[in-house]
């Protein structure tokens, strides 16, 4: 399978240096899993949150690429063409 253009124009992955959900702690929540977004950096709740913050996060901006932010997990996620790619 291709690889969508913003997948591609990922070059160096953006992991996260915390285990948390930036929103999440703001605002006393919890969390499942995490993922970074690889246009600006913030890592954020998955959609199995409660908030899911990371998707709203991508509606808000418009940044279509985010990787898991969780051990042993290598993989990224465009929003903008439902693409997936393991690195």
């Amino acid at each position: 399978m291709a690889l969508c253009s913003h997948l591609e124009a990922i070059t160096e992955v953006k992991v996260s240096s915390d285990h948390v959900c930036e929103e999440c702690v703001k605002h006393h929540g919890k969390w499942l899993h995490l993922r970074t977004c690889q246009t600006c950096g913030v890592t954020l709740c998955c959609d199995d949150s409660p908030a899911k913050h990371m998707t709203q996060h991508f509606h808000e901006t418009d940044h279509p690429v985010i990787a898991s932010a969780e051990p042993g997990e290598r993989w990224l996620w465009c929003y903008k063409d439902g693409a997936f790619a393991e690195y």
